[in-house]
């Protein structure tokens, strides 16, 4: 997956705002929690991850099965493995 290594920096930050959100989240449950808060903490965190699941495929989608080399076997396999992750993520 070379668009990981291409994107690594901005992949990483987004991978730390989603934990920094768990942290808050973990940090308002520990103390006297307002369950609207707690909440939208929940939803900001499914968005987040949400987000990085969306920009994820979408670079898998156009560097694996948008590639011109891919032989149609492969590209099939790759097609597969996303349907399959979808699938998993969406249950």
């Amino acid at each position: 997956m070379s668009h990981i290594v291409h994107e690594r920096k901005k992949l990483l930050l987004r991978v730390r705002r989603i934990k920094g959100q768990v942290d808050a989240m973990e940090k308002a449950l520990n103390d006297e929690p307002d369950c609207m808060a707690v909440l939208q903490q929940i939803a900001s965190i499914r968005g987040a991850v949400n987000g990085l699941m969306v920009e994820m495929l979408e670079d898998h989608i156009r560097e694996q099965l948008g590639s011109e080399e891919a032989l149609p076997k492969q590209r099939q396999q790759d097609l597969e493995q996303v349907v399959n992750v979808l699938r998993s993520y969406l249950k």
